[in-house]
C-alpha cells in the first residue's frame, strides 16, 4: 500500500544525474538534489559549476553538505520495499550515450549542434524549460558531433560553399570563402536531392533492362536446350533407315551436338552470371542512395553525396544471341542419298549459327573448303549499292551495280545514312546467318572492298567511319596492283598476284570472310576469322579516278 501511495514520488527521490534512487544526496542553491558522488564527479569534469537539471551557473564551487532529513527518509522508504524502477534507457553498443550522465550511460534522445553535446531525456529536460536553451538546434542522436565543427574555428558548419564544393562555418563564410559562392545546408541538400533522385531513376532503368536481359537470356538456353533435344530426335529417326551405313557418321554427329550444347550452355551460364552480379550491384547502389536520400541529417547527405551518388560504369553486358531452330533438312537429303555421300557427311565439322527471329542455335554441317568457282557460284548473292549510303563524290551508274569516283559532287539529298566526308558506299543487301558469294571489277589505283555492321558512323572524318579502320568493319586495299587487309586500323600486307577481279565469301555462321584474286583459278588472298553477331553489309572505299562494278552473274556462269 505504501509503494502506490509513494508511486508519484518516486521522481523526487530519483538523482537525475545517474537516475537512481539518491544516495548520501546533496542539495545544492538552487534546490536540486543529487547523489554526493554523482555531482563531484560531474563537476570535476566541468570547468563551469552549474545545475546539471535546472542549468543554474554558480559563480563558485558550491560547498556539499549531506541532506539529512532527506537520506533519512530515503532510509526509511527503502525498509519498505521502496525503489527506483529499473531503467530501460541504460545505452547499448549501437546507441549513442548522453555526455552528461556519469557512472553508467543512458542513453542519448537528442544532440545538441549549439552545445555540440548529446542528452538522455532527464538531462534534455533544460533545453525545453530554459528559454535561452530553447533556441539551441537539436536534431537525432550523433556520436559524430566533432565531424560538424569547423576544424579551425570550432563553430558549427552551418554552409555550404559551391566553389569549393565543401561545408563551412559562418566564420569561413567570411574570411578565405568571402567571394566564393556560398548557399545554406537545406537548400544545396534540396538541389543534390534532385540529382539523387534522377540517379536513382537511372539506376532503376538499368535494373529493368538487366532483369529483362537475364530473362531473354535464361529463355534462350532453356529453348536451346529443347531444340537440342528435337534434333536429336530427328536424327536419330533419319539414321535408324540407314543404320548399317551411317553408325560413324551418326556418332560423331551426335558427339559434337552434345559439345555445342555444352559450349552453349556454358556460355549462357556465364552471361547470366554476369548479369546477376551486375543486378546486385545496382540493387545494392540503389538501396545505399535510397538510404542517404531518406537522411534529415544535411551535413551528413553533403559529405556523402560525392562518394555515393556515382553511378557504376554502365559497360555493355554480354550478350547469348542465338536461335530457336535446329535445320537438319539438308543432313535428310544427304542421308536419303548414296553411301558415298554418307561417308563424306560424316567428315564434315559441325557448325551453329544464328539468324534473326530465333533464339537458339542452328547446328549445321560445314562442308569441306570450297576450291573451284563453281563451288563459289553455288552460294552467289546479288547485290546493289545503296544510294543513300553514296559519298556525294561517288556516282552510280548501271542500275547501281558501277560506282565512279569523281572530281565533282553529286546532288543527291541529304540523307542520315549518307557518308558526309570519306568516299564510300555500301550495298543495300543485309547479309546474315548463312553463305554468301560475289565478285567485283576494279578499275583505277586505290580502293577497298569490304564489309561492315550497319552502325558504322556515317558523319565526320574520324577512322570510326572509314571501311577497314575499326571494329565494325573489314576491307582488303587495292593500292597501284598490291593488296593489304585491313581491320580495326591494322594492316596485314598482302603478297600475290594481281587480278582486277576480286571474289569476296562470306561464311557468316563460320564466322569467316575470304578474299580471292579470279582468274583461271581462285587464289585465297587473305580470310578473316571472327564471330559475326550482326547484318553484314558489303561495302567500297575509292580513290579519284577510280570505280568498282558488282559483277552480274546469269544462270550460264554457274
Amino acid at each position: 500500500m505504501a509503494e502506490a501511495h509513494l508511486g508519484g514520488l518516486q521522481d523526487e527521490f530519483t538523482c537525475s544525474i545517474c537516475l537512481d534512487t539518491l544516495s548520501d544526496p546533496v542539495t545544492i542553491p538552487c534546490g536540486h538534489n543529487f547523489c554526493l558522488k554523482c555531482l563531484t564527479d560531474y563537476w570535476d569534469h566541468s570547468q563551469e559549476f552549474f545545475c546539471p537539471q535546472c542549468r543554474e551557473n554558480f559563480r563558485t564551487r558550491p560547498s556539499l553538505r549531506r541532506n539529512t532529513l532527506l537520506n533519512e527518509v530515503i532510509k526509511k522508504l527503502k525498509k519498505t520495499g521502496f525503489s527506483s524502477p529499473p531503467s530501460k534507457n541504460y545505452a547499448s553498443s549501437g546507441d549513442v550515450e548522453c555526455d552528461a550522465c556519469t557512472g553508467k550511460k543512458f542513453r542519448a534522445m537528442k544532440s545538441c549542434l549549439t552545445c555540440m553535446v548529446s542528452f538522455c531525456q532527464t538531462h534534455l529536460q533544460p533545453h525545453y524549460e530554459i528559454a535561452a536553451w530553447k533556441e539551441h538546434k537539436l536534431t537525432d542522436p550523433d556520436r559524430n558531433l566533432k565531424e560538424k565543427l569547423c576544424e579551425k574555428h570550432q563553430k558549427s558548419l552551418e554552409i555550404f560553399c559551391r566553389t569549393d564544393k565543401t561545408c563551412i562555418c559562418v566564420m569561413c563564410g567570411m574570411t578565405e570563402h568571402n567571394s566564393h559562392e556560398k548557399v545554406e545546408l537545406k537548400t544545396e541538400t534540396e538541389g543534390k536531392q534532385k540529382q539523387l533522385g534522377a540517379t536513382l531513376r537511372e539506376i532503376r532503368k538499368r535494373l529493368e533492362e538487366k532483369e529483362k536481359k537475364l530473362r531473354e537470356t535464361r529463355k534462350t538456353a532453356e529453348e536451346m536446350k529443347l531444340s537440342v533435344e528435337r534434333v536429336m530426335w530427328e536424327h536419330e529417326k533419319s539414321f535408324t533407315d540407314l543404320i548399317h551405313c551411317i553408325e560413324e557418321a551418326h556418332w560423331k554427329l551426335t558427339k559434337k551436338i552434345r559439345e555445342q550444347e555444352k559450349k552453349e550452355t556454358e556460355k549462357a551460364e556465364a552471361v547470366m552470371e554476369h548479369l546477376k552480379k551486375e543486378i546486385e550491384e545496382l540493387k545494392r547502389t540503389e538501396a545505399e542512395l535510397k538510404e542517404l536520400s531518406e537522411t534529415k541529417d544535411h551535413l551528413h547527405f553533403l559529405q556523402t553525396f560525392s562518394s555515393c551518388c556515382v553511378l557504376p560504369a554502365n559497360r555493355d553486358s554480354p550478350s547469348f544471341t542465338v536461335t530457336a531452330d535446329f535445320s537438319s533438312q539438308n543432313l535428310v537429303k544427304k542421308l536419303s542419298g548414296l553411301t558415298k555421300s554418307m561417308e563424306k557427311i560424316g567428315q564434315w565439322d559441325i557448325m551453329t549459327w544464328t539468324s534473326p527471329g530465333h533464339e537458339a542455335p542452328i547446328f549445321t554441317l560445314q562442308p569441306p573448303e570450297l576450291q573451284s568457282r563453281e563451288e563459289f557460284l553455288q552460294y552467289f548473292c546479288p547485290l546493289t549499292l545503296d544510294i543513300n549510303t553514296a559519298n556525294r563524290f561517288l556516282y552510280l551508274s548501271e542500275g547501281n551495280k558501277k560506282v565512279t569516283r569523281e572530281g565533282t559532287e553529286t546532288e543527291y539529298p541529304d540523307h542520315p545514312d549518307r557518308f558526309d566526308f570519306w568516299e564510300q558506299v555500301l550495298c543495300r543487301e543485309a547479309l546474315t546467318g548463312t553463305r554468301c558469294y560475289w565478285e567485283v571489277e576494279c578499275s583505277g589505283r586505290l580502293m577497298r572492298i569490304g564489309v561492315t555492321h550497319k552502325r558504322l558512323s556515317r558523319k565526320g572524318w574520324s577512322m570510326e567511319c572509314s571501311l577497314g579502320n575499326n571494329d565494325k568493319s573489314w576491307s582488303l586495299r587495292c593500292c597501284d596492283s598490291k593488296y593489304s587487309a585491313l581491320h580495326n586500323n591494322k594492316q596485314t600486307e598482302i603478297n600475290a598476284p594481281y587480278s582486277p577481279k576480286i571474289g569476296v565469301y562470306l561464311d557468316w555462321p563460320a564466322g569467316s570472310l575470304s578474299f580471292y584474286s579470279v582468274s583461271h583459278t581462285m587464289t585465297l588472298l587473305h580470310r578473316f576469322n571472327t564471330s559475326f553477331t550482326e547484318p553484314l553489309y558489303p561495302g567500297f572505299w575509292l580513290h579519284l579516278d577510280s570505280s568498282i562494278t558488282i559483277s552480274h552473274l546469269t544462270p550460264c556462269d554457274h
